[in-house]
């Protein structure tokens, strides 16, 4: 919430365990990215020294993950075994409320929406809001593309839509990278960082040193 100290959620692309060790001190928790990482990802996880959130991205947004549907939900099923704290599942996944309950009770949810064209309007981001909400979201992230500056503004304000909720709301590529720093500082649940430069899971993402150093001047 707003207030507090900005969480930091490094995105885990590949088996580097070197470089994830090294970045540890300045995270508050991971995302291992199933999708990114390939079939090593089950061995980096269980060597992580925080929490870590399983991802597995769809490719219709922004994913790279490319064996079935049912394969794709199954590795998440996996990391709830594994231990894991939350499980990003796309709203967009088929029977997504039964799979939401096949994890509920042993890991969060966050439901997540991926927009990789625009930022819809607030109305329109608020009605998905309400569909991850209702289809069981412990977390709602809300993640767009800006085309414009005016665009931060809108997904930053979708925060405050929510202000007693744990969401999620930045804009991608390079014209929404304020909206990623400022996401924490308005009260979302995290920011996204990548563990070192070229290694970025999505367009516009900031190293981890790069946004505890912003965090640092901001916060005096």
């Amino acid at each position: 919430m707003a207030g507090d100290k900005p969480k930091i959620c490094a995105a885990i692309v590949n088996d580097d365990l070197d470089a994830v060790k090294r970045v540890e001190p300045l995270v508050d928790m991971y995302e291992v990215r199933i999708d990114l990482i390939g079939e090593g990802w089950r061995g980096g996880a269980e060597k992580l020294g925080k929490p870590w959130i399983a991802c597995n991205r769809r490719k219709e947004e922004g994913g790279n993950w490319q064996g079935s549907e049912p394969d794709r939900v199954q590795t998440l099923l996996d990391a709830v075994e594994l231990g894991v704290s939350i499980v990003d599942i796309e709203l967009s996944t088929p029977q997504v409320e039964s799979v939401i309950g096949r994890i509920k009770g042993k890991a969060e949810c966050l439901v997540s929406y991926h927009n990789l064209k625009e930022t819809p309007s607030l109305v329109e981001m608020k009605e998905i809001i309400g569909r991850q909400r209702a289809a069981g979201a412990d977390i709602c992230k809300m993640v767009t593309t800006a085309r414009a500056f005016t665009d931060n503004l809108a997904v930053l304000q979708l925060i405050n839509e929510y202000a007693e909720d744990r969401i999620i709301s930045f804009a991608m590529g390079e014209k929404g990278q304020i909206s990623r720093i400022l996401c924490p500082l308005a009260g979302g649940y995290l920011a996204y960082a990548s563990i070192e430069a070229g290694r970025e899971s999505a367009d516009g993402q900031l190293t981890v040193t790069e946004m505890r150093e912003i965090y640092r001047l901001i916060n005096g």
